[in-house]
């Protein structure tokens, strides 16, 4: 079943699905990294089923069972969407390296301008189409970064840039310098902190890309009480899957299955249209594995909520008694 989908403009002139595709769990943070064919696979039925606009990141390493490295995130990317290049929009990031579950941040220029002809390579393309800032390092300063984002583009290596976790102040100062596309936050019904962003992207005409849209799965209701996961797998540590958080988001997970049936959809599509419907500039890039609950993903395009039915959702979310959950991997001091 082909759905039927407007697109979405990001910032000025970058258009995409409105429900874009994040490739980071092929490789990284769930467990052992999928089998290469089989991931492959999955990205190109993606690009089949309607999905242009794809996320990646440097950072995102695969593991095999045995701890040893199994492929990188971008070259699997590049690789699965090498037939399609023309036909899709390819996102992905610097300035960050996972060491035992931490972050260490690296944006200097120079690190930069290794990271793109790096990523490039990877990807066996000749641009990017986002490039993304992956986390803002607090040794350099918003405009440094941005004058080699303007360099970039005059080069003809990326064709817009964002910025992953941004802030308002730093937003500003960058996009002063060198207009800023969108940022990249996380976002769902369970973290909502960056909605205090949107009268500044509405000012700058910058958009949100979406990211943990379901909250590392949870709003999907696809796991229970004592869900068991991979010493690998970050959700094995996530507030979220503990037994007393699904005792806290009962309340959370029947007004999601409610308004499902309501609407003839799954849990995971009202979470996607809750913010699709809320503003026209956010694109939720949700990630999965498999090949069913991707095509189901992009079936909340079809879902509609009133503008009603979003503050009815937002009031009760507001007084609503909900477990922790996931703010990212810490970084490292």
């Amino acid at each position: 079943m082909e759905v039927f989908m407007k697109n979405r403009i990001l910032g000025k002139d970058l258009e995409v699905s409105p429900i874009g595709l994040g490739c980071m769990g092929f490789s990284h943070a769930y467990g052992t990294a999928t089998d290469e064919d089989t991931a492959i696979n999955a990205i190109r039925q993606a690009v089949e089923m309607g999905y242009t606009f794809f996320d990646t990141a440097e950072c995102y390493i695969g593991e095999k069972a045995d701890g040893s490295i199994s492929y990188n995130n971008e070259e699997l990317v590049g690789k699965a969407l090498a037939p399609y290049r023309n036909q899709v929009k390819v996102a992905t990031k610097f300035g960050v390296k996972h060491e035992n579950r931490q972050l260490v941040l690296d944006s200097r220029p120079e690190t930069i301008k290794a990271s793109i002809e790096g990523s490039l390579k990877r990807l066996g393309m000749d641009h990017v189409d986002l490039y993304y800032q992956h986390r803002i390092d607090p040794n350099v300063e918003p405009e440094e970064v941005a004058v080699v984002m303007s360099g970039l583009i005059k080069e003809g290596k990326i064709l817009h840039w964002g910025i992953s976790e941004a802030n308002e102040e730093y937003l500003r100062r960058a996009h002063e310098v060198c207009p800023v596309t969108c940022i990249q936050n996380r976002y769902s019904m369970m973290a909502r902190w960056h909605e205090n962003l949107f009268p500044v992207l509405e000012e700058l005409n910058i958009g949100y890309v979406a990211f943990s849209p379901l909250a590392n799965g949870i709003l999907s209701d696809a796991f229970a009480k004592g869900e068991q996961f991979d010493k690998a797998d970050y959700r094995s540590a996530m507030p979220q899957y503990s037994d007393e958080a699904f005792e806290q988001n009962r309340e959370l997970l029947s007004l999601i299955r409610n308004l499902a049936e309501e609407k003839n959809a799954t849990p995971a599509q009202i979470s996607l249209s809750w913010m699709l419907c809320k503003k026209p500039y956010i694109v939720p890039i949700p990630g999965s594995r498999k090949a069913e609950r991707i095509r189901e993903n992009l079936g909340a395009v079809e879902i509609t909520l009133t503008a009603e039915e979003v503050i009815s959702i937002d009031e009760k979310l507001n007084h609503m008694e909900m477990s922790a959950v996931f703010g990212g991997s810490p970084v490292r001091k």
